[in-house]
């Protein structure tokens, strides 16, 4: 972070107060929703083999109580603090609200660099992080939800599990605590790539207006689209995937380890299998190295998509930016500062509150499935494939035409899990832009992202005058 420049939380704080000039709450009110609720800020030691002590910092912020439970991901990384973790608690507050999700927003973060310790070390950090939360009722299916975040996956979810099934013997929801666990230990099928697939189907509900593609000069559509994604983890990973399966060309990747571009495009699962191969992305055949990892924000292209970490596009080089549309596909990649510049620009900018809403969307339907203890499909799916079956038979039969195999396990196919939670995510991902859209145009503000705030803001309003607490 520059001098002078803001804070990550800072800049939250910036962009809700820019949009709550678009309303009509009190102050009271917006303050509330504005600040975080709880803050819960631990050590715990961790013993070395050789006896040695290191002490492990540790945070855990609720932002908001309007709804229980509260819902976050979990980060480890040398990077966390408290300002942080506040930051995309409010985040995660906001995105709940945007894409209709009944969770209060949360965060968690561990200061651990992963790769620097072992399985059996994480794991035990792991498991005592959570035996610290449910200490002070920080977890629970009906309090806080943690879920996977930078630096964790669903090898620690599966701890956090286990450690707190441990600590509540009995409990018939136990399961419901954490989201992002495996299949095996009540996961739901599509977690994984959850966050990615809801950045790609969000740029395909913001590319189908034509009128808005229109102004900044573009097609409707993705097909032929040029797009720069910095970030090759499951998110940036997995919406690459899906922009290039649908005619999307990647013309440029950024990862830590190195940038490379292509102005024919670059196949991704090609650079992903070069880079387990190599070590990283750099010298990838066909393709020219960026003299810098960064470089690649600038390069010229239709949509950007930051899915890193934090502040990566700045006041200083947003100036550069030569994207039409930036997707934040990471929390936080652009700064208050640098989203000014941008918009003075032309550029438009998809907020992540809403543009990575897929990973709470998708963990809302692991928790509904661990309370209902029933697989998704498992109930309706033969039922919907002897309806489907007996169709066809009549349709064939009036027409005396025959379905080959294959267009008849197309057609008859009943929904599995993975179809279901797909289709949620779509239908959740399409109905929220439409909603964000329709107050930018009715309220008059004057970017994606106030409008999505001040629908946010809106919504938990009315939530803590259902509660009776304001008038």
């Amino acid at each position: 972070m520059t001098q002078n420049s803001m804070s990550f939380f800072e800049s939250v704080l910036a962009f809700f107060d820019k949009a709550a000039k678009y309303t009509e709450h009190p102050k009271g009110l917006l303050d509330q929703i504005k600040y975080c609720n709880s803050i819960y800020q631990f050590k715990f030691p961790l013993r070395y083999d050789d006896g040695s002590i290191e002490i492990i910092q540790a945070f855990r912020v609720e932002h908001s109580h309007h709804k229980l439970p509260v819902k976050g991901g979990i980060r480890y990384s040398m990077l966390v603090n408290e300002d942080e973790v506040k930051a995309l608690a409010a985040l995660m507050t906001y995105k709940c609200a945007i894409v209709d999700v009944p969770f209060g927003g949360a965060k968690g973060g561990v200061k651990v660099q992963p790769h620097k310790y072992s399985e059996q070390q994480l794991e035990r950090i792991t498991r005592r992080y959570t035996s610290e939360l449910a200490k002070k009722c920080f977890i629970g299916p009906g309090v806080d939800v943690p879920a996977p975040d930078y630096g964790t996956g669903a090898r620690e979810m599966a701890w956090i599990a286990d450690t707190y099934s441990a600590l509540n013997p009995g409990q018939l929801d136990a399961s419901a605590c954490v989201t992002g666990k495996p299949i095996a230990q009540g996961g739901v099928h599509g977690r994984t790539e959850a966050t990615g697939h809801g950045v790609f189907y969000g740029l395909v509900r913001v590319t189908s207006y034509e009128e808005d593609m229109k102004k900044l000069g573009l097609s409707a559509g993705i097909e032929g689209k040029k797009v720069v994604v910095q970030g090759l983890g499951n998110v940036g990973y997995y919406a690459a995937k899906y922009l290039q399966e649908s005619g999307a060309v990647l013309v440029a990747l950024a990862e830590y380890d190195g940038a490379i571009y292509s102005p024919t495009g670059l196949d991704i699962d090609k650079v992903q299998q070069h880079r387990q191969e190599t070590g990283g992305i750099r010298n990838f055949p066909g393709a020219t190295n960026f003299a810098k990892n960064t470089d690649a924000l600038e390069y010229e292209c239709d949509i950007l998509v930051p899915a890193a970490l934090e502040s990566q596009i700045t006041k200083e080089n947003a100036p550069r930016i030569k994207a039409k549309i930036v997707g934040e596909g990471a929390n936080g990649p652009v700064t208050a500062e640098a989203e000014e510049i941008l918009l003075q620009k032309g550029i438009m900018v998809v907020p992540d509150a809403y543009l990575n809403a897929g990973g709470v969307t998708v963990s809302y339907f692991e928790w509904l499935k661990n309370l209902s203890h029933v697989r998704f499909g498992r109930m309706s799916k033969r039922y919907e494939e002897a309806s489907h079956s007996r169709l066809i038979e009549a349709v064939e039969k009036v027409t005396g035409r025959s379905l080959s195999p294959e267009e008849r396990h197309e057609v008859v196919h009943g929904a599995d899990e993975i179809d279901l939670v797909n289709s949620g995510l779509e239908e959740t991902m399409y109905e929220a832009y439409d909603t964000v859209r329709e107050t930018k145009l009715s309220s008059a503000c004057p970017d994606l992202r106030t409008a999505a705030l001040v629908s946010a803001i809106d919504k938990i309003a009315i939530s803590y005058m259902q509660l009776g607490i304001f008038p």
